[in-house]
């Protein structure tokens, strides 16, 4: 996979001068049935997150509060994206290495998740993950 198929989702946003409202559903907004959700969140400064891949997850990932950045990385090309905003979410496909670092203070990151927690699915370390993507070239 490349990080070009990885790119920002634009969530549905319903103003309101009582507060807004954005939803997600799957196969309309994503494309993949949601199938996990999970948060992080209190992440002390300086922490970083992911430092992995998945080999058949996919999964949106969406800066509920404040912000964070995500590295993502094929391989081959390497990119930073920046989040802020809960009607924006990161699309990430598989066998995609990410890492999430800069969370602000009160940061709150939602993943939805394609598949249910399969600790096999998983590369944990990144020269498996390069070992992997350059089997399959």
């Amino acid at each position: 996979m490349s990080i070009d198929k990885c790119h920002i989702v634009d969530l549905p946003k319903i103003a309101d001068s009582r507060g807004n409202l954005t939803f997600i559903e799957g196969q309309r907004h994503v494309p993949f049935d949601i199938r996990r959700v999970y948060y992080l969140y209190d992440v002390p400064g300086g922490a970083e997150r992911g430092g992995h891949a998945h080999k058949q997850l996919s999964q949106l990932i969406v800066a509920m509060a404040g912000s964070f950045d995500i590295v993502i990385n094929d391989g081959i090309k390497e990119k930073r994206i920046h989040l802020n905003r809960s009607y924006k979410g990161l699309y990430i496909c598989p066998m995609i290495w990410r890492e999430l670092d800069n969370f602000s203070s009160g940061a709150v990151c939602m993943v939805l998740a394609s598949n249910l927690y399969d600790e096999s699915d998983y590369y944990r370390e990144y020269s498996t993950f390069l070992e992997a993507i350059q089997g399959k070239t």
